[in-house]
């Protein structure tokens, strides 16, 4: 599984993730297997906040293989069975981030997973105002999304 091309000059020696893969700069490691590392959130949103990412360095959901993908995320189904076992939280967001414009701060793919305690403050992240949306536009835009992903299709049954 090789890793994406890098854009804008940027170096995997930039990323803090990356220099956490290495061991470069420390880190409170809960998870480790040949595709992924997990540790534990520094800033954490509540008791248990884990960090789940690729070994190798892709940016966003845009870029990360498929194979990684599929590694982090079966990673943190270990995980959260875990969280359940030592903590018994309620529930866990698995909350994922892709671009500035949402907020993502280190540019390498990795999964929150932030367990919420029984009696536990809500976590922001995961509430906001149920307001229905504008039927037509939804679903012209769901008829967009699912057109280009059969465009995607046939092109790749083409080669």
């Amino acid at each position: 599984m090789l890793p994406p091309k890098r854009k804008r000059g940027f170096s995997m020696d930039d990323c803090i993730f990356c220099k956490i893969i290495k061991g470069d700069i420390p880190s409170i490691n809960i998870y480790e297997d040949e595709h992924v590392f997990a540790f534990m959130d520094i800033n954490p949103l509540s008791e248990g906040h884990a960090l789940v990412i690729p070994k190798i360095h892709a940016e966003n959901l845009w870029e990360i293989p498929v194979a990684a993908l599929s590694a982090v995320h079966a990673a943190s189904q270990k995980i959260v069975h875990a969280m359940k076992k030592a903590m018994g939280p309620v529930s866990v967001a698995a909350i994922q981030l892709n671009g500035r414009g949402v907020n993502q701060v280190v540019m390498h793919y990795h999964l929150h997973l932030i367990p919420r305690a029984s009696g536990g403050e809500t976590l922001k992240l995961t509430t906001w105002e149920m307001i229905p949306g504008d039927m037509e536009a939804i679903n012209h835009t769901g008829a967009a999304i699912a057109a280009a992903i059969e465009n995607d299709n046939d092109q790749k049954e083409r080669k």
